[in-house]
């Protein structure tokens, strides 16, 4: 009876752990990461250029937004594109990666327009991380595994209070 016990705390801890995971975004790589495609900066005045990069395509990838024109980024290199000067302050836009060495495979990376022009010489403001569009930037492996690990251990603990109680009152 006793590994009955053991196994549903087992498979109870697998299903927290299953759904404490991270969904898939179909945003790209976070910041920071020197991998997938990367727009630079990420939150860009009207009419300013950015760099666009798609490293791990093995030929040449297309870029792809509504705030500027379609360019090709050859293998391992950048390119820049200039912001349309009519896009407006505030609104978020998708950039669309497209790996030309995998056609069907698209990444999406966000480009934030900025309400008003930075000051000379100061560096871009980062985008807000709202929702779950890139709001779990920030979350890495240890700190996941750690509160999957809190979740199991207080699951464990209740089956072990509840069996206690049960077994402290046997007439």
């Amino acid at each position: 009876m006793r590994a009955v016990r053991i196994a549903s705390v087992a498979l109870l801890g697998a299903v927290a752990l299953a759904l404490t995971a991270p969904a898939a975004t179909p945003y790209a790589s976070p910041r920071g990461s020197t991998t997938g495609p990367a727009v630079t900066p990420s939150v860009i005045a009207p009419g300013g250029q950015v760099t666009l990069t798609a490293q791990g395509c093995s030929r040449a990838a297309a870029a792809r937004s509504d705030v500027f024109d379609s360019v090709d980024i050859p293998p391992g290199g950048s390119v820049t594109a200039t912001v349309a000067d009519d896009a407006v302050g505030g609104s978020v836009h998708e950039v669309t990666f497209i790996c030309n060495s995998s056609p069907t495979a698209r990444a999406k990376v966000a480009l934030t327009i900025a309400t008003t022009a930075p000051a000379a010489g100061s560096p871009a403001p980062e985008a807000v991380q709202g929702g779950l569009g890139n709001g779990i930037a920030g979350l890495n492996t240890a700190e996941a595994a750690g509160g999957a690990a809190l979740l199991v251990v207080a699951a464990a603990r209740a089956v072990f209070v509840t069996r206690r109680r049960k077994q402290g009152r046997g007439h």
